[in-house]
């Protein structure tokens, strides 16, 4: 069997993907990068705000992925599984990342970072929008993670992962370890929150 019907037999099938990637298939693990890359990344970038930060979060996630898939047995999706360990990759370089930042002297020298200047989420683009249609599009996305970044992390996470990335109460509450009714109060504040940030975009 060719290297592509493989790959085709594991996106249609997450058992055959979940046994392929347990006893080191290269090519169940290719296919799990292809369908997770763009989700883990946009997952981190939304948390951690820092494309860069983002990149190494996704890196560290899939090096959790393939050192723990042998010990993965079912008990929740295997979306949910990836997602808890990328959320925690997240979280671990975002404690990091304020920790190094709060140590390291600042020169007024450097120019500060500009969102416009970080490169954008991974996504395909649509040759049908006009430029001014794409500037207002980016426009919208800077304000929405600045927004997003001034949550604090324990909302902006669930927010991310309800709103963005379209995980059910279960799924969130399975992924975070987290009660159902604490989903539902946390995204209750958080939207709260946000749409107070967001009050001039959205009027």
């Amino acid at each position: 069997m060719l290297n592509c019907e493989i790959g085709l037999d594991f996106l249609e099938n997450e058992p055959a993907l979940v046994d392929g990637l347990q006893v080191g298939s290269q090519e169940a693990f290719e296919t799990l990068v292809r369908l997770y890359q763009a989700p883990i990344y946009n997952l981190a970038y939304r948390i951690l705000g820092d494309s860069a930060e983002a990149s190494e979060a996704t890196q560290e996630a899939f090096v959790r992925i393939y050192k723990g898939i042998g010990r993965f047995r079912g008990e929740c999706g295997l979306k949910t599984w990836i997602y808890k360990i990328a959320v925690s990759a997240s979280l671990n370089r975002r404690r990091w990342w304020k920790r190094w930042k709060d140590h390291v002297p600042v020169s007024l020298d450097n120019p500060l970072p500009s969102y416009g200047e970080n490169p954008r989420l991974l996504e395909v683009p649509d040759r049908g929008q006009s430029p001014e249609a794409v500037c207002a599009r980016r426009e919208t996305e800077q304000a929405v993670q600045r927004a997003l970044d001034a949550l604090p992390a324990e909302y902006r996470t669930v927010i991310v992962l309800r709103d963005v990335e379209g995980l059910t109460y279960e799924e969130i509450a399975e992924t975070l370890a987290i009660s159902m009714g604490t989903v539902k109060s946390r995204l209750w504040r958080a939207r709260s929150q946000l749409r107070q940030r967001l009050r001039g975009l959205i009027e």
